[in-house]
Parts: structure tokens; C-alpha cells; sequence
């Protein structure tokens, strides 16, 4: 019980002491992982994947990978200095790039640094389908989602291990493991990354608003992409929250992103 109670006292110390409000979403979430650390890694990481794979260059596609990433990471740049943050962005290094690939997915490292694949420019029909992915994507990386992902997976590993030290050679120990394992994943992770996704959805509509898209299209991209069809897990199961869902939450928002980019005309 002891080492139990010294072990849950250092985490929450650690906790508190690595917290960091974030300006878009205006929460304190965890930081363990400074953004001077993640974002050389995930440039890194970034240079690797387009070496390893086919970059689209060139062509009319490409250029409206290139454009559209500019005006949502310029809608940003307006917004943040506006609300009293002119040096968010110093650290971050914007880059948009259309790869070969019939996968129907796009993603952005942390720091900036964007992939859409060419499996999505069907999906997306349109500049303001491009748009919603793109503000989707960028998103992320000024909400710091990859920090705090990272973050949560120390923070649930070194939880895992407390506990099991704690009850260590008791008969306890093997129930914890298996329970924790299952529980902090479908009870915290899971969860975690849907209101990431959520977060990312939101902050993306005013993106794609101020940089004078028609946030509304982030729903009908969603409505093209429930017609695919796809895998039948559920919600409860799954990082990304239902087609549905996110019509539905866009449908809502829409409005108040058209309102809240209008302050900047």
C-alpha cells in the first residue's frame, strides 16, 4: 500500500507539473513531451516516408494540395495573432504533399507536416472537400494532438507499471495487468482519440471558414465518405468517431465557425 500511495503521489505531481493550455482548444492537457523534442522527430520521420514513397509534383492536383494547405495555415496564422498568440507558429514548419496512394486517408505529424493521399481526391470532389480534410489535418497539429497522444501512452505505461509493482507477487498482479491493459485502453484511449478527432473537426471548420471555404462541405465530405462504406466497428471500439456522428456535429457547429470567421473579413 505504501509503494502504491508513493507511486500515485509522483503521478500526480507529474501530471500537474507537465500540463499545458492549448489556445484552440482552451484546455490544460498533458505536455511530457516538449514540442522543441517531437517536432524534430517527427520532421524526421516526415523526410523518411517521402523517400520511401512515390511525391506527387507537377500537376494540377498537386498544386491544389499546395494552395489549400497554405490558406488554412494562413487562416491560422490570422486567428492566433488576433487572440494574442503571434509566436505560436515559430516552431512549426507547414509542408503539404500529394503522395501515390489509393489508400482514402491523409494525416499531418506534429509540427506541420502534411501527407493527403491521391485515394482521397475522389472522396474529396472538390477544393472545399480538399479544404475540409486539409483544415481537419492542420488542426491537429496546432491543437498539439500528437503531444498529447505521445504524452497519454507514457503516462498510461508508467501507470501500468506502479500499479504492477505496487501488487507485486500477490495474486492481484496478473488481474491488474490483464484489466488495465483492457480498461485504460477502450475506457481512456479509445476515447481520447475519438475527442481529438472531434476537437480537430471543430477547430477545422473555422480554419476552412476564415480562409473563406464553406465549412458546411466538411459534411458533405462525411456524407461521400459514409457511402464508401467501410468496416463495421463500433464506435465504442474505434479512434474515430461514426460518419454520423461528425455529420452531425459539423451540421451543428457550421454556424458558429461562418460567425467566428466573419470577425476577420
Amino acid at each position: 500500500m505504501k509503494k502504491l500511495f508513493i507511486g500515485v503521489f509522483i503521478l500526480v505531481a507529474l501530471l500537474v507539473a507537465s500540463c499545458a493550455t492549448n489556445p484552440f482548444t482552451g484546455k490544460s492537457t498533458m505536455a511530457l513531451v516538449d514540442n522543441s523534442e517531437l517536432f524534430p522527430m517527427a520532421f524526421q520521420q516526415y523526410d523518411e516516408f517521402l523517400k520511401e514513397h512515390t511525391v506527387i509534383k507537377n500537376t494540377s492536383d498537386a498544386q491544389m494540395i499546395q494552395t489549400v494547405g497554405q490558406k488554412i495555415a494562413n487562416a491560422a496564422d490570422v486567428w492566433l495573432k488576433a487572440n494574442g498568440y503571434p509566436n505560436y507558429l515559430d516552431d512549426y514548419n507547414w509542408e503539404f504533399n500529394l503522395v501515390d496512394d489509393e489508400q482514402i486517408n491523409a494525416w499531418c505529424m506534429p509540427g506541420g507536416k502534411i501527407v493527403f493521399y491521391t485515394g482521397i481526391l475522389p472522396v474529396a470532389k472538390n477544393e472545399a472537400g480538399v479544404a475540409a480534410v486539409m483544415g481537419h489535418e492542420i488542426a491537429h497539429a496546432l491543437a498539439n494532438h500528437g503531444q498529447q497522444r505521445v504524452s497519454a501512452a507514457q503516462y498510461q505505461s508508467i501507470v501500468g507499471m506502479v500499479g504492477s509493482a505496487a501488487l507485486g507477487g500477490s495474486k492481484y498482479q496478473q488481474l491488474f495487468e490483464t484489466a488495465y491493459g483492457v480498461g485504460s485502453d477502450v475506457g481512456v484511449m479509445l476515447p481520447f482519440s475519438r475527442k481529438h478527432e472531434s476537437e480537430a473537426d471543430k477547430i477545422g471548420l473555422t480554419l476552412m471558414a476564415i480562409a473563406g471555404y464553406e465549412p458546411i462541405e466538411a459534411a458533405h465530405l462525411w456524407e461521400r465518405m459514409s457511402e464508401l462504406g467501410g468496416g463495421s466497428t463500433p464506435e465504442i471500439l474505434s479512434t474515430h468517431p461514426s460518419s454520423q456522428t461528425r455529420i452531425q456535429n459539423i451540421i451543428q457547429w457550421a454556424p458558429d465557425a461562418k460567425r467566428e470567421a466573419a470577425k476577420y473579413k
